[in-house]
Parts: C-alpha cells; structure tokens; sequence
C-alpha cells in the first residue's frame, strides 16, 4: 500500500505539492485569524492544594487566585536603615509610583503592612494585578522597572521578583529553533553529501512544523491550548520531521544505486523506509498519548499536540517527500553516485563495528550496560519540585530580589504556605480560624503566621505560614506534609477544618501526583509499544530487549540531570546559576519522549537486520548487513536529533533547559550505546533464537510487511499494478 502511495505521490507531484501549500496556506489564515491564546490553566485535579483554590475561587468571588503579583524589595546600605530619612522618603515614593498603573489592583506599603525587616534593614512592597501573570503588560512591568530605579538613585538597593516579571522574555525568541535547525543542516550536508537532499530534508520538516504549529494557534481558544502547550509540538516535530525525512530520502539514495530507476527506487523506499517511519511514528504516538494516565490537564494536551506534530511529520515523510524527489531524482543523489551508476559501496564503518560487536558480544554488553548504570547511579537521589527564581542567574533581578529576601526575611519567606480555614461548622468562625492560626504558628518548622482574612460571607477565612526553610528545601516538603497529617490536632474542638495551598504546596502535590502516575503510564506506554514491536519483529526477544534498553537510557540521563541541576557539575557551563530539584514534569515527558524516540532507531536498525534475515542471511550476517545499510544513517538521525535538543539547552526557561539536556543524553545512550552496541551484541548472543516466536503467537498475529519482501517477491507491484 505504502509502495503504490509513494509512487503515486512521484508520479502526480505537482498535486500533491499544492495540496500540502493549500493545506499550510489554510492553516496559516485560520491560525493568524483565531481568537487570542487562553492562558495557561495548569489545574491538577484532585490533590488539596487544587481543592483549596476552588474553595477560593467559590468563597472570594473577588480574588483571583492565579493574579499576577511582584515584589519589590529595598535594602538600606550597610548599616543603615530603611525607616530612616531619606530611604523612608524614597521607599514611600516607589510604592506611590507602583499604586499608578492601570492593572495594579492594590499595593502593599512596607510600613503599614510588616514589610520591614526585624532589623529594618530592609522592607518590601507587594503589588497585586487584577490580570492573571501572562496578561500583565509590558508597561505595568515598565513601571516596577522605573520604581526600582528611582529607588536605586536614592540610595537603596532595588530589586523586583514575582510571577508579573515572567511575562517580559529572558532572550531573543527562536535562538534554540535557529541553533536546532543550523547543527541539523550541518548534519544532513554531511551525511548525504548532497546540498538538495540536506534541503529536501529539512524544508519538508519546516514545512510539517509550520502546519502543526500554525494548526495549534487555530484550535487554541476553542480547546484550550495555551502558548506553553505547543513548546513540545514545536520541539518533536522539528526533530522526527527531519528524521524521517532522512530515511526515506536515504533507502531512495539507497535503491538508486543499486540500478533501480527514480520511480521504482521510491515505491521501494516508500514500501520499506516508509513502514518503518509509519511504525516509529505509531510507538511515538502511543507514548505521548499516554501521558494522559498522569491525570494532568496540561501535561495530556502537550502530548497531544505533540502527537499532532508527529502525525504531519508522518505523512510528510510518506507523501510530500516522494513528491519533491519526483522534480530532483537525481540530484538528490552524491557527486559519486551521479558519476558511478548502481555503485553500492559504502557502509564500512558500520560493518567494520557490526564484525567488532559480533567477534566481541559479550564484552561490548558487559561494558555498555555497565557505561549507562555508571551515568544512571546519581539518579537514586533525584529529588522532584519546581524551582523558582532562586534557580536563575544572579544577573537578573528576580534572582537577587529572591536572595534579598531570603536574607532579610528568611529563606521561607519566598515559599508561604496558605491555608484555607473553612469554618462554615464551627459555632464562632473567628475565633476557630484564630484557634488554628495560633495552633499552626506554634509548629516548630513555622516563623511567621499572618492574621486570619476572612471573606463577606464570614465563614471561609485565609491566612499565610512562613516556613523556616526554602520552597525547594525537602524539610519544607516534610512540613506540608506533616501539616496535613497534623490535622485533626490542629483543628480539635474548633469545628473547622483546614486545607493547606499556595505555590510551595502546589509544587509539592504535583511532584506527588507525578510520581504516583509514573509506574502506571510506563506500564501502559510499554505493554501497547511492546505489542507493537511484536507485531512488527515476529520476535519475543526483540521488543523485551528493545524497552528494557530504553529503561537503561532514561535512567542514564536522569543521572546526568541530577549530576547538573542537584549537584552541580558543569553547570556553569550549560547556563545553570542554581542548583536544586528537578522540575516535577521532566522525569514523565523524558520517559514518553525517549520510548518513542527509542523505538524509533530500534525498527529503523533492526527491520534491515530482520529484512536481510527474511531474505535468506544467516543471523551475523544479517547484522552486518542492517549495520552495513543503517548505521550511517541511525547516527546522523541520532545527531540530529541531539543537536535540536541541545540547542534547547541555551533556553533560559529551566524546564526547556531541563528537557533539551535529559533528551539530548538520552538520545546519546539510546542511539550510540543501547542501538549501536547492546541491540547488536544480544542478537549476535542469542542467533537464530533472537527471531523466535511461539507458533500458536505466530498464527494469531496479524502479519505487517516492513522489510518490504513481498515487494521483493512481488515486482508488479512497483511496476504501479
């Protein structure tokens, strides 16, 4: 079927050229025609935290709970301080300065509301939007710049922090996609040695990325799919785009030189390189559409759209690519292969390591298993949360407006904690929330309680907790979670009860929630990837040792991860001012991604060791041969691949920076020592063995033709029957 398709789309490529530009043409006029982005609503059902903001949401009809908010912090010089002229002056003109903006919905002044510092050193200034963060303007974030400033020519040290500050860009938009896109041109040129199949390649990925992208910004307001949601879109399409592109481009330089004509050379690398990337496309969609088992909103439409992504990568690669070899069929082909019709030299590195591996199979297992448990030792210590500003570098202001806090107030001060009292049962609600105030303020872990404010009804109050530790410290972990278990003692005899929220809580259940959803996602993403690769392989072997090496490479780059951003090797290097946990979603997106991309250079190594096996080799041969046809192409892929990852890494954002660093290391393992050297060396153990499938499984599995023998078998069909 895939044969026909391809030879169809060479024959009639002007058609379907202009269906793909119709469809990227449509695309683009609904996408800059759509309402505005929503933003982003990263609820997450079914933990307290959440729960208490809902209570909120019902019972403060005039408080939104997500608001932007900024801090402003004033430091006197050494030794002096803030409550004394003329810093006093200039601290009140600041705060009237920040009371001007049309957004600011209310302004906290230091010295009326306990802003200042025990030793009065320092206060601060809490400003409060009426806009959620995204939609704080660049001239409300202006005017705490020119407030810092004024504050700065008096004298003080001046700083600002809070999520109204996240909105205003850290760098020049697309520097990662210009870098992703430069290394992987780079790689293609060099690879294909051809200037028009490195292009072919990478424009019909652009092309698949522009109509995924652009589709997202269409569908956005009625779904729901905020800026963020598209990031991982973005990020795998470009990466498969160009992968898969480059297989079917490579099996048609392949076919080409071995005498086949333009037409015949696509159906047959339509009909084989074509399944594969149909194949790898399904293992990746299984992937991210499983993180929907993790029961957050957010994270399932960022593997949805990702799943869009790499749905158009497929089709691209399976349609629009044969297209566009039909109007360059033969200078997609190198210089040598133009000269040398039906030369089909090459592939000797790959064969010279094929009979390496096959003479030494057992020390090349022995050394890669131990290489990826070395890298995936410091992973026993991960420790999940959200950094916040105290994870960026010590140039911007949010870091030192964090760290002058922290100083002057404590290092809990930038992590309250919030509780919601409800005490809608209780016979006096003052005085039960005042009870639980007086309770809370009296654990040992607490330094700070603020007064119970209570809404019109009198019935639901909030107060704030400071805890004596960091947001990201684990004792402050302990403590929530003490808090809550704490409970029923907290609350004896008041009638009331409470719930304990705010963004250290928050962080903190979504790093419960994650870690709970992750046995359950594996399993699901394994079991149906697993079924699939049997279907494919006829193989009980193949698909067991295929997740068990990706289970090897995600461990791996879990313990770099934990190497760079807990414990600080090479962090100056890669951009990282603050070591701490890991961000909560990396560890779930880093197992979805690299299964699929792992199953990727699995069927795309091993159906031409499986084909040449089908077609008569004995097992090591077979080996040499899929070496001989794949490997060079499976490390340009691989390059790729970290090259778009890595150039990530350059992104301020810590999560992106987290993601591009886990998937760059992962693909590294995976590729270089999982594919290139563990996958062959189990195949050369086993033999004949390694193919083996009960006959019962045999007869009951449907049977999939990727290795392309009946299209070997069967010559009429490339002759287009």
């Amino acid at each position: 079927m895939l044969a026909r398709l391809g030879r169809m789309c060479f024959r009639r490529r002007v058609p379907v050229v202009l269906v793909w530009l119709a469809i990227l043409a449509g695309a683009t006029v609904a996408g800059l025609t759509a309402p505005s982005v929503p933003d982003d609503d990263f609820a997450i059902p079914g933990v307290e935290s959440q729960r208490a903001f809902d209570v909120l949401q019902d019972r403060f009809p005039g408080l939104t709970a997500d608001a932007g908010g900024a801090t402003v912090v004033f430091v006197a010089p050494a030794g002096e301080k803030v409550t004394a002229e003329p810093y006093r002056s200039a601290v009140e003109s600041a705060v009237r300065q920040l009371s001007g903006g049309r957004q600011v919905a209310m302004v906290g002044d230091p010295f009326e509301g306990g802003g200042v510092s025990r030793d009065e050193s320092a206060a601060y200034a809490s400003v409060t939007y009426s806009v959620v963060a995204s939609r704080v303007t660049d001239a409300s974030r202006a005017q705490i710049a020119a407030a810092v400033t004024a504050a700065r020519s008096a004298g003080l040290t001046a700083d600002a922090g809070g999520s109204a500050l996240e909105g205003g860009g850290d760098g020049p938009a697309g520097v990662a996609e210009l870098v992703a896109v430069g290394l992987a041109a780079v790689v293609l040129l060099i690879t294909l040695g051809s200037l028009v199949a490195a292009g072919l390649s990478l424009l019909t990925a652009l092309l698949g990325v522009a109509v995924t992208m652009l589709t997202i910004l269409a569908l956005s307001h009625a779904l729901g799919l905020s800026a963020t949601t598209g990031t991982l879109a973005l990020m795998l399409g470009l990466a498969v785009g160009i992968d898969y592109a480059l297989f079917v481009v490579s099996r048609y330089r392949e076919e080409r030189a071995r005498g086949l004509p333009a037409a015949e050379a696509v159906a047959l690398a339509a009909g084989t390189a074509g399944s594969a990337v149909a194949f790898a496309g399904l293992t990746v969609v299984i992937a991210l559409g499983g993180l929907a088992v993790v029961g957050i909103p957010m994270l399932t439409k960022m593997g949805l759209t990702a799943v869009g992504a790499v749905v158009v990568a497929v089709l691209i690669a399976l349609t629009l690519v044969p297209a566009v070899l039909g109007f360059v069929p033969d200078r997609v082909l190198s210089r040598a292969a133009r000269r040398t019709p039906g030369n089909v030299a090459g592939g000797r590195g790959g064969r010279r390591w094929a009979r390496f591996v096959l003479r030494h199979p057992m020390a090349v297992l022995t050394l890669g298993v131990a290489l990826l448990g070395a890298a995936a030792l410091p992973a026993a210590g991960l420790r999940l949360g959200m950094p916040g500003d105290e994870a960026k570098p010590t140039s911007t202001t949010e870091r030192r407006a964090y760290d002058a806090l922290a100083k002057a107030f404590g290092p809990g001060f930038n992590g309250p904690l919030m509780f919601v009292v409800d005490a809608r049962g209780a016979a006096d609600p003052q005085t039960a929330a005042a009870a639980i105030a007086d309770r809370v303020a009296r654990v040992n872990a607490i330094v700070e309680v603020s007064p119970p404010h209570f809404n019109d009804a009198g019935d639901t109050a909030i107060f704030e907790a400071v805890p004596a530790t960091s947001p990201t410290d684990a004792a402050t972990m302990d403590l929530v979670r003490d808090l809550r278990a704490a409970r029923p003692r907290l609350t004896a005899g008041t009638g009331a009860t409470f719930q304990v929220t705010g963004t250290t809580a928050v962080n903190i259940d979504m790093a419960g929630k994650i870690q709970g959803a992750l046995v359950p996602y594996l399993a699901t993403v394994v079991g149906l990837a697993v079924l699939v690769l049997l279907v494919v392989f006829r193989s009980i072997l193949v698909p067991v040792k295929a997740a068990l090496g990706f289970l090897l490479s995600v461990l791996a780059a879990l313990g770099v991860l934990v190497l760079v951003f807990q414990q600080g090797y090479a962090a100056d290097l890669l951009g990282v001012a603050q070591t701490g946990p890991i961000m909560s979603a990396v560890p779930i997106f880093l197992v979805g991604i690299v299964f699929g991309l792992a199953m990727d250079y699995e069927v795309f190594l091993v159906s031409r060791m499986r084909e040449a096996y089908v077609h008569g080799e004995a097992p090591g041969p077979a080996i040499e041969t899929g070496f001989r046809h794949s490997a060079r192409v499976v490390v340009a892929a691989a390059l790729i691949m970290m090259a778009v990852f890595g150039g990530f890494i350059s992104e301020p954002d810590q999560f992106i920076k987290m993601i591009g660093l886990s998937l760059a290391t992962a693909v590294l393992c995976d590729a270089f020592v999982v594919r290139m050297a563990i996958v062959p060396a189990v195949l050369a153990l086993f033999g004949r063995r390694a193919w083996w499938l009960p006959r019962r499984l045999d007869r009951v599995l449907p049977r999939v033709d990727v290795e392309g023998e009946r299209l070997e078998r069967e010559p009429v069909v490339l002759a287009g029957r």
